[in-house]
């Protein structure tokens, strides 16, 4: 079985690891997280494959789509998505992907969202979950109150992301 094939890339927000199978974008964390190493032990025992430095489609397009998104030309990603998870949190991640860019939801709307009103702390955890950052647009979520709140990628990143969506700098 093919390898997971792994590059380090360059966005205004710092350096991003990017990892990529064969069917697709499998990790998009930037350097310096505590939770890299473990993301990518993990990958490797949920694929059963050896990660790798390299390349692949997946990576390339992967580059090509976030220099589009943080040079403001591309709102919504296309690449191929290949992410392990829970049926709860598949529904959870594919639920973020329907946020439209500059929108905000709290995680009671989110929970709605997926049909599951009481399960508002259950979706935050499969949100702290998601090991695709941006391109599962985690940090469209907010509480309800209006608060940034928590981002495993650093709370000042997301406030970053979501200026650059809301066109409110040109920092990012």
């Amino acid at each position: 079985m093919p390898a997971i094939q792994s590059r380090i890339l360059p966005s205004p927000l710092g350096k991003i690891i990017v990892c990529a199978t064969e069917q697709g974008l499998c990790l998009l964390e930037f350097v310096g997280s505590k939770r890299i190493e473990r993301e990518q032990q993990d990958l490797q025992r949920l694929l059963q494959r050896p990660l790798v430095v390299g390349d692949n489609i997946h990576l390339q397009q992967t580059e090509a789509e976030l220099g589009e998104y943080f040079s403001g030309c591309r709102q919504q990603f296309s690449v191929a998505l290949h992410t392990p998870s829970t049926p709860f949190q598949a529904a959870v991640w594919q639920a973020l992907q329907t946020i439209p860019y500059g929108k905000t939801v709290s995680y009671q709307e989110q929970a709605n969202r997926i049909g599951k009103p009481t399960a508002v702390r259950a979706v935050a955890n499969a949100n702290g979950a998601n090991r695709v950052s941006i391109i599962i647009p985690c940090h469209r979520v907010i509480r309800e109150s209006g608060i940034i709140g928590g981002y495993r990628w650093q709370r000042g990143r997301k406030m970053a992301i979501l200026a650059h969506e809301l066109g409110d700098t040109d920092d990012a």
